[in-house]
């Protein structure tokens, strides 16, 4: 079942936790980049996130839009994974927080 949004306009708006809203595409490319960064399925990041693999499928997809706080723990994955030891998952990371994340007005 789709789900309607009532949220659409600007791609990102601010929530009361500080973290970013993306709009769809922005959370499905997200989704995609960083389990091609970390290597994962859908069903390994829905383990990580603590989630059904049904909704990262859905999330990614398009048909759903993640909650402020499951965008908060996709974001706080991103950002550890700025402080990893390997330089590819540093860089990649970065680029993601810089990207759907940054801290637009």
């Amino acid at each position: 079942m789709l789900r309607a949004s009532s949220r659409m306009g600007t791609p990102k708006t601010s929530t009361p936790l500080g973290v970013s809203v993306l709009k769809q595409p922005e959370v499905g490319k997200l989704l995609h980049e960083l389990r091609q960064l970390k290597e994962l399925t859908q069903v390994q990041l829905a383990e990580v996130l603590g989630v059904a693999y049904g909704t990262i499928n859905r999330w990614e997809n398009g048909h759903i839009q993640p909650s402020p706080l499951a965008l908060r723990q996709i974001q706080t994955l991103v950002d550890e994974l700025s402080h990893s030891s390997s330089e590819v998952l540093r860089d990649g990371s970065k680029q993601l927080l810089a990207q759907y994340f940054s801290k637009e007005g």
